[in-house]
């Protein structure tokens, strides 16, 4: 499935034709519909009284520090940058379970990251580790060797600047979303580029 469909305004799962949930005002979850509303420029969805946010596909979030401290056996990235200041990720949904999202951290430090990715191309005919990209008009880095699984329960927020959701153009994103495909599609085969089990993450998110 192309990384595409997960921007279309429609999907094609199964015999069935759903309606984007990225792009959808109301939706249907285990037979709720979900109402659409909005608090201080973030969407969210009502459910029960409860309130939920809406995870948007290629857009960037915070993570709680919550979710490292569960997995600080993993030696993931500090949630953290230049020793204060939390990073955001790049996000996207997961194909086989819409309660999984894919995190995709960020880096500003991309000479050295275009350093190793040159030195992995002297030895590698493809090189998943990176996709370099403009955020906000500054190049990063999109760490895709260190990407990671997680729920919705985990995200502390939205990254937004000035009131507004940081966007990136759609051709990055389906490369960043495409490669990190490629890297999970690797692990499931035992193949691993991140420095840790993300199958093994994402059974345990799962339970």
């Amino acid at each position: 499935m192309l990384a595409a469909t997960l921007f279309a305004g429609y999907k094609c799962i199964g015999v069935q034709m759903l309606l984007a949930t990225l792009l959808a005002t109301n939706k249907c979850v285990g037979g709720q519909m979900l109402i659409k509303s909005t608090f201080s420029e973030v969407d969210f969805f009502l459910v029960r009284n409860e309130v939920k946010m809406k995870v948007e596909n290629g857009k960037f979030y915070f993570i709680k520090d919550e979710f490292f401290d569960i997995f600080k056996g993993y030696k993931l990235m500090e949630n953290k940058e230049n020793g204060n200041k939390r990073p955001c990720y790049f996000c996207f949904n997961d194909l086989e379970n819409e309660e999984i999202i894919w995190f995709v951290p960020i880096s500003s430090k991309v000479e050295k990251y275009k350093s190793i990715y040159e030195n992995k191309k002297k030895v590698r005919k493809k090189v998943y580790n990176f996709v370099f990209g403009k955020v906000l008009g500054k190049e990063k880095a999109f760490l895709i060797q260190n990407i990671f699984p997680t729920t919705e329960e985990y995200i502390e927020s939205k990254y937004q600047n000035k009131m507004q959701d940081v966007e990136i153009t759609e051709s990055l994103k389906q490369e960043i979303i495409e490669t990190s495909m490629n890297v999970i599609k690797l692990a499931k085969k035992e193949i691993n580029i991140p420095f840790y089990d993300i199958i093994e993450m994402k059974k345990i998110l799962q339970k």
